[in-house]
């Protein structure tokens, strides 16, 4: 998935709490996230604007990545744990998907 249909996906998406996001289309929103944070940042206004903005698809995305890798969305509430939440979030986000159909639905990677 390209960086541009990676942000459409999560855009298009944005209230879809089912399915599963591949690793690519998480990593490539979190780029867009993160490059509009930086390019907001000095705006003032326009900054808390972007990031209301992209905190339910950022959301989603998360989400629909724990689910390609077979957790529950509710694992997201881990990164409540000072330190040890985010790592094992980061550890996550990063690991594979599921090959095939898991209990979210298909592999997002088998219509590429």
């Amino acid at each position: 998935m390209s960086f541009v249909e990676s942000v459409r996906s999560g855009f298009r998406n944005y209230t879809n709490f089912e399915g599963r996001s591949p690793r690519s289309e998480f990593w490539y929103f979190h780029a867009f996230v993160f490059l509009a944070t930086i390019g907001s940042i000095f705006t003032g206004p326009l900054f808390f604007l972007v990031m209301l903005a992209l905190l339910l698809p950022t959301l989603t995305v998360n989400v629909r990545r724990l689910h390609d890798i077979n957790r529950s969305g509710w694992w997201i509430f881990i990164a409540w744990i000072p330190l040890v939440g985010a790592i094992i979030l980061l550890v996550w986000h990063c690991e594979r998907g599921t090959d095939g159909f898991n209990r979210f639905g298909p592999d997002p990677l088998e219509f590429v």
